[in-house]
């Protein structure tokens, strides 16, 4: 492919996802003359309820409370010298300044959050290198890692109040245009991996835009519509920091909140933050599926948890794979891998009429065979109606339409209708 339609290629996608992403951000944007400029709103990662987040990295198998996690609930403050310092010390491309609304999510995330940081840092251990793979493929700062703590908290099936899901918290038209498939069945923003090289695209196409980092995740917060929006009220100031007030509340807390979750999880033990421990299988592969499976099957074939099967899969909604339409990718545990193969079609056929009940054909009723019994034919006089017809066998209108086909009570003389006795 030529380095000019390759060129044409791109460009094309970034207008495409200009538009769709201005569309899909609208509400956000009717509010900016109503409002304090000077209110933020926490990103949804931060506001999720501690029961929620529990109950499903608890469910995954890979997460649990370990004997040696000692957080304690004493979380020493340092000076504003010392966050300076420190966030100075991370080695990233992205600038990460301090101030007073940064120090805010900071000692939001240290302390009234410390639980849910320690389960997130157990849960990091297992996604940082498939975030930090798509990130690398696209030659993009590794520090972006850490978006998802503030999207979803680090829960694969997150989902918004306004239809936004998976770790990087993708809305439904522009995880398609990404190439997610999105059914009934599967819901691929919920896959840790496919979502995080969409989320890599993604990031870089807006790169291509805006040139500055932090631009690029306000964008990915509110869409590139609200932020050139900010910077036009900002005298054209591609400075985020002086479009601030412009952006949605949301917006607003999102820069500090990424900054705030950088610092935290690279300086978590200052701030006597223990990581869960976590138990993840040494190794994993996967399996394409061909045929219509359900988790359940491979479940009960292959010695597998089904609450395991769902952690390692989660972008199958209703725990089926689709393989009658295309191949999907079943990721396994290696011993259930081995077993998975050497019991070929049995884990297919396993139980197969319990979890698929759908009918490829069925056969309508027809008027001759619905109903059992003897009839006799009546010949319409002149001046019979249905209903004295109806009335003289003792039946209603409503059968004698059904079993002559007659869609209107409409009868003629000399015409015959049956009649069930």
């Amino acid at each position: 492919m030529s380095n000019e339609l390759n060129y044409m290629i791109l460009n094309r996608q970034i207008i495409g996802t200009f538009f769709l992403t201005l569309f899909c951000c609208l509400p956000y944007a009717s509010s900016y003359a109503q409002e304090d400029m000077t209110v933020i709103e926490e990103p949804m990662g931060m506001t999720m309820p501690i029961d929620s987040l529990l109950t499903d990295w608890k469910s995954r198998s890979f997460l649990s409370v370990g004997q040696d996690c000692q957080t304690s609930d004493i979380n020493p403050t340092f000076p504003d010298s010392v966050y300076i310092d420190r966030l100075s010390r991370i080695p990233t491309v992205m600038e990460l300044p301090y101030n007073e609304v940064v120090r805010r999510y900071i000692d939001r995330y240290t302390g009234d959050l410390r639980q849910q940081v320690s389960f997130m840092l157990a849960a990091f251990n297992f996604y940082a290198p498939i975030f930090e793979q798509a990130l690398e493929a696209y030659g993009l700062p590794l520090e972006l890692k850490y978006l998802p703590i503030i999207e979803s908290a680090l829960k694969p099936t997150a989902h918004s109040r306004v239809g936004a899901s998976g770790l990087w918290q993708f809305m439904p038209q522009t995880g398609k245009l990404y190439h997610l498939e999105i059914n009934s069945l599967v819901d691929e923003r919920n896959d840790p991996i496919k979502s995080s090289w969409a989320a890599a695209h993604y990031l870089y196409d807006m790169y291509q835009i805006y040139r500055d980092w932090n631009l690029v995740i306000a964008a990915y917060n509110c869409g590139p519509g609200n932020v050139n929006k900010a910077i036009h009220r900002a005298g054209n100031s591609r400075d985020y920091w002086k479009i601030y007030p412009f952006l949605p509340r949301e917006t607003r807390g999102y820069v500090p909140a990424f900054i705030a979750a950088t610092y935290t999880m690279n300086y978590y033990c200052d701030h006597n933050i223990c990581p869960m421990s976590t138990a993840i299988p040494s190794q994993t592969d996967t399996i394409h599926v061909h045929k219509l499976l359900h988790l359940d099957q491979v479940a009960h074939t292959c010695d597998v948890s089904l609450d395991e099967l769902k952690s390692w899969n989660p972008q199958y909604r209703r725990n089926v794979l689709p393989g009658n339409i295309h191949s999907y990718v079943l990721r396994l545990p290696d011993t259930a891998v081995t077993k998975f193969i050497d019991l070929k079609d049995s884990v297919y056929t396993y139980d197969k009429s319990k979890y698929f009940t759908k009918r490829a054909t069925v056969k309508p009723s027809t008027f001759d065979t619905a109903p059992k019994g003897s009839y006799i034919y009546h010949r319409i006089r002149n001046g019979e109606t249905l209903s004295t017809i109806a009335r003289k066998y003792h039946v209603s209108i409503t059968q004698i339409k059904k079993w002559n086909a007659l869609r209107t009570s409409n009868i003629r003389a000399g015409k015959r209708l049956k009649i069930f006795r």
